[in-house]
């Protein structure tokens, strides 16, 4: 096995976690890490994102090597809620938050993992390939960070995100595309008590759509949800209008178009039945992803894994990270698993063991 320093990685990683960094909120980790970087040799770029989305901003770092090829590290600097004034607590090898706020393990256990790999092996001596970094602001709000990265830094054609859960040796090689609609139904106000008949409620409209349409799972590549509902400002008046946030998902592009077109002509169908309209706002939030198990990149990635004696597999995902976008932009790019578990929750957790093996993989990729 390689040398890391596992409890600086830990002291590191704790030191991160830290550090309030909700998605809109990345500054403070921002600035802190691009500090780190320089100090470790990286030519560093802060990239601006716009300043409605973030006060922070992305950071592209370099590192030239003395071995041939190079590759991307990449992580999100952010968190979500609740995630301020975090205390981490390691117990039996397990690093978690004392229970009020997430960890932050999501995805600041990525970016430790990359930054102790190569403190580690400059202090080896070793030679290794060119790394870049490409540490991002706002992924968990639709991966606005990755979309505005100014791509045209990067100089590799490979790409490695450290943004998902598992076992480590797990490798996402297959993610969804996602729609995002923002649907607005009108319906008619009247008085609940005196005339309610000559009134069109806009609950009443949504739920019957609702109750008409396939949801959850789709079929095993796709699935929809309806996740936000707002409306109604008093019991006696018939609810004049109703907004609603959905989405569908699949790992089929026309999948996810069929599903789609089928909640917009249920809704729109629907309120014309009940003399309401509609206005549906549907918007593409990010493409799936393919890579084949025998591409060069995958193998190299298994390979590595195999040589710190961990038995890596290729699958895939529900959900979406980075590694969409970047492969939208021509960015051939796998997202792996650091070990992260119950992320997005309060119960949130990460092993030191785990934590210290992404390290050891990330360390003998750079210096094979």
């Amino acid at each position: 096995m390689t040398k890391i320093n596992q409890q600086r990685l830990v002291e590191h990683f704790i030191s991160l976690v830290k550090i309030d960094s909700e998605s809109g909120n990345e500054k403070a980790v921002a600035e802190a890490l691009a500090e780190q970087l320089g100090l470790l040799g990286f030519d560093v770029t802060k990239l601006a994102v716009p300043g409605d989305i973030t006060n922070g901003f992305n950071i592209y770092g370099k590192l030239a090597g003395e071995l041939e090829g190079s590759i991307v590290f990449s992580s999100h600097m952010d968190t979500v809620t609740p995630g301020n004034g975090i205390e981490p607590i390691i117990e039996d090898g397990i690093i978690r938050s004392k229970g009020d706020t997430i960890l932050g393990g999501d995805d600041k256990s990525g970016i430790a993992a990359v930054m102790e790999a190569v403190r580690s092996i400059q202090e080896s001596g070793k030679a290794h390939k060119t790394i870049e970094v490409a540490f991002t602001v706002y992924e968990e709000r639709g991966m606005h960070g990755a979309k505005s990265f100014d791509i045209s830094k990067i100089e590799s054609s490979q790409a490695i995100v450290l943004d998902s859960g598992g076992p480590i040796g797990t490798i996402i090689t297959t993610a969804p595309g996602q729609q995002s609609l923002k649907i607005t139904i009108k319906g008619k106000p009247a008085h609940a008590g005196l005339e309610p008949e000559t009134g069109v409620n806009a609950l009443t409209v949504a739920a019957d759509a609702i109750s008409k349409m396939q949801l959850s799972r789709i079929d095993d590549e796709t699935t929809a949800n309806i996740g936000v509902v707002q409306g109604g400002h008093a019991t006696n008046i018939v609810m004049p209008e109703l907004y609603i946030e959905a989405e569908a998902r699949s790992l089929d592009d026309v999948k996810l178009a069929k599903q789609v077109n089928h909640m917009v002509s249920t809704f729109e169908a629907v309120a014309l039945e009940h003399g309401a309209s509609v206005e549906i706002d549907s918007i593409r939030s990010y493409n799936a992803y393919h890579i084949a198990d025998d591409d060069a990149h995958v193998l190299e990635i298994k390979e590595t894994f195999a040589a710190i004696g961990i038995d890596a597999m290729t699958k895939s995902t529900g959900g979406g990270s980075d590694a969409n976008i970047f492969n939208v932009n021509g960015l051939k790019t796998v997202n792996l698993s650091t070990g992260m578990a119950k992320v997005h929750t309060t119960d949130e957790f990460i092993s030191v063991a785990d934590l210290a093996a992404i390290t050891e993989f990330v360390h003998c990729y750079l210096t094979r």
